[in-house]
């Protein structure tokens, strides 16, 4: 498969971890994005499949599967997936443990822990958005924004204000 590749003017939209709930607050937070990720565990559900399409509804989305998509319209999600956002590599993947340093790339997009990160990393962002779905442990509700212009691949984490 060829890699998708996009020219943004507007931010790129990160989200994880929602576990069959969206929440109206990420929502209004992704409006105004350009493109929307999700990197896994969106839903066990049959149901859950409708956060995808309400994300879509916002700009187009690309998801990956996470542990927690067994439903059988997750089984159409791939475990990675690299996309190229205004000359930067993104990959995508769910647990960062199933990440292959190999892989050429200025991104590894990924969620799973619902502990937010971004960080630089031997010339490569390390990006988790956070879990925007259900609360986990104590962490808080979050998920992301990158802005990848032709200086730089910049990344902001946001709490939903709950």
């Amino acid at each position: 498969m060829e890699t998708e590749r996009f020219d943004l003017d507007a931010p790129i939209g990160v989200i994880a971890d929602t576990h069959g709930t969206l929440r109206d607050e990420a929502l209004a937070m992704l409006e105004g994005c350009g493109l929307i990720l999700h990197l896994g565990d969106v839903g066990s559900r049959a149901q859950d499949e409708a956060i995808l399409e309400r994300l879509a509804e916002l700009a187009p989305v690309y998801a990956v599967r996470g542990n927690v998509d067994t439903a059988a319209w997750a089984e159409r999600l791939p475990w990675h997936h690299d996309l190229v956002v205004n000359g930067w590599r993104l990959h995508l993947v769910h647990d960062i443990a199933d990440f292959d340093a190999a892989i050429a790339c200025d991104a590894v997009l990924h969620g799973h822990s619902h502990k937010a990160r971004n960080e630089w990393r031997d010339g490569r962002l390390l990006f988790n958005p956070g879990g925007a779905g259900r609360r986990r442990f104590s962490l808080p509700l979050t998920l992301g924004q990158l802005w990848a212009d032709d200086s730089a691949l910049r990344g902001a984490i946001l709490h939903l204000p709950l």
